[in-house]
């Protein structure tokens, strides 16, 4: 049967809807320009008629009829003489285009004395990294002019650079990473500090765009986002960075927001994460969130070295295999993993040797979280025990075929304590907390594009997915829900997301033998 083409309204109707508001934009601006003169002589007259209507609330009662005496005085005196009606008409014409002119002062053009200034100092100082003795034409010299440096500039409310464009030299090394950073750290100190700026080097025309980031929102709570299966939001960052945004819900507001969405499966390419921060910022919060996410498709298996009970409240859920604290829970917890994981890509491959279909206990996703495994490694060799990463080898080579995602967070001062393994096959990563460039660099694989500061909110990093772009990245609230400095509505936030509680087996059979007994009780009553 042949195809139909699709009717004209569906193949080409965007581009009309397009053409017809594009055409009415021009019409309701050609109309405003050419009415403009009887816009603003209305604006005139109301605003007459206004002030002749406060004049007469405030006339006294008792001068108000000689005021009118006063009014239809002058009125027929204009009526009597020659072209007088016309002539007012005129005065009263132009009164009112008078008063409905537009009195927004105009903008000032060019920067003001102390923008100027700044500008100026901050030319001064590039002098040096952006010129040579043997430039014939220099562009940047002391005393020179500012104005063919920087062909953009713009200032915020207190008066500080806000956005701006720099040319510099062809010969000025921009290909090397510390020509890039001196300058980087150069404009950071002029600019202002206490800010992030994102820096977008232009080689090929010799620019560099300086911008500031509006500080990323710390206020959203842990929800159900909108994602796919084998999809996790590990955060939230900038509209420029990412094409995708999800509706939130914010109390009673909702609003769309540029998410960091980290894929896993048996297609991902980045299979495995590694988090890694300073303590207190927020790297147990990230893993309960991906916890959250995880438990509406998958089962999870979580692993604590920091003993400090973060993942209290996960315990006994449907859904969680196991929250392991001790040494030796953690030993038989990861070598079950191991052994779930050889099975099921046993299981995997005679189902495709035979052309089935895989089986259905092994897809079912199955996450492996891990915070601070490091802190079993002291205590496994002082013990005489194997250390707990030994037994990821087999999750992590192969946890990809097996719909196996290992999920790792430690810290800077432990990150020599990691095994090979955890370092190669962790793809995605995440940086939170104050981090030197050196560390980002280190941890990411590449230095982010924006200057990090000192203080920031817990939550707030870098993530990079493989080998793509590094992205700010502002983790969800989802604090511990037990912990009585947890905000209200945070603590509530979580306490909606974990699923119901699982009965154990023993306990089924204790309610069952509770049963038969009280119904033989009440027989024999």
């Amino acid at each position: 049967m042949a195809r139909r083409p699709l009717p004209r309204i569906l193949s080409n109707g965007t581009a009309q809807i397009a053409r017809s508001r594009e055409l009415a934009r021009t019409a309701a601006d050609s109309a405003t320009d050419v009415l403009h003169p009887l816009i603003t002589i209305t604006k005139g007259l109301r605003r007459l008629a206004s002030a002749g209507r406060r004049r007469w609330t405030d006339t006294p009662k008792d001068k108000r009829g000689p005021l009118l005496f006063l009014v239809a005085s002058v009125i027929l005196v204009v009526a009597l003489v020659p072209y007088g009606p016309l002539l007012a008409a005129i005065i009263l014409m132009a009164a009112a285009a008078w008063h409905g002119r537009d009195r927004t002062p105009p903008a000032p053009e060019g920067p003001d004395e102390s923008q100027t200034q700044r500008l100026q100092s901050l030319y001064e100082a590039l002098v040096p990294y952006f010129s040579t003795a043997e430039d014939p034409a220099p562009l940047f010299a002391h005393g020179g002019d500012w104005e063919k440096a920087f062909p953009a500039y713009e200032f915020d409310g207190a008066g500080r650079i806000s956005h701006l464009v720099v040319r510099y030299p062809a010969y000025f090394t921009d290909g090397e990473a510390d020509s890039r950073a001196r300058i980087e750290q150069l404009l950071t100190a002029k600019s202002g500090r206490a800010r992030e700026y994102h820096f977008a080097w232009d080689e090929e025309g010799n620019q560099l765009t300086v911008g500031v980031l509006a500080p990323l929102p710390t206020d959203i709570a842990a929800q159900r986002f909108v994602t796919a299966p084998g999809e996790t939001v590990l955060g939230f960052t900038d509209p420029t960075q990412v094409h995708r945004t999800l509706p939130l819900t914010h109390g009673e507001e909702q609003r769309d927001v540029p998410p960091v969405v980290w894929r896993t499966g048996i297609r991902s390419t980045e299979p495995n994460l590694l988090v890694m921060g300073q303590p207190g910022s927020g790297t147990s919060t990230l893993l309960r969130s991906i916890a959250l996410q995880a438990l509406q498709y998958g089962d999870v298996l979580i692993v604590e070295g920091g003993g400090t009970g973060e993942y209290a409240c996960l315990t006994g859920r449907d859904g969680v295999l196991a929250v392991e604290c001790g040494l030796t829970g953690a030993l038989a917890s990861l070598e079950w993993a191991s052994q779930e994981t050889e099975r099921r890509l046993i299981a995997a491959n005679r189902a495709r040797q035979s052309g089935h279909p895989a089986p259905d206990d092994t897809r079912r996703p199955l996450w492996i979280i891990l915070d601070r495994p490091s802190a079993f490694a002291h205590v496994a060799a002082a013990d005489g025990y194997k250390d707990p990463q030994s037994l990821l080898q087999i999750p992590l080579r192969h946890g990809r075929a097996a719909n196996v995602t290992v999920v790792v967070a430690d810290q800077f001062d432990s990150a020599d304590t990691l095994s090979d393994a955890v370092r190669q096959h962790t793809r995605a990563r995440v940086v939170l907390g104050p981090a030197t460039a050196a560390q980002l660099e280190a941890v990411l694989g590449a230095p982010p594009h924006t200057t990090p500061i000192a203080q920031v909110p817990p939550g707030r990093g870098y993530a990079r997915l493989g080998n793509g772009p590094v992205h700010r990245l502002q983790v969800p609230a989802t604090p511990d829900p037990y912990d009585d400095a947890t905000n209200d509505a945070h603590r509530q936030a979580v306490l909606a997301l974990l699923p119901p509680r699982t009965t154990p087996a023993d306990a089924e059979e204790t309610l069952a033998t509770e049963a038969v007994v009280e119904a033989a009780v009440a027989e024999t009553s």
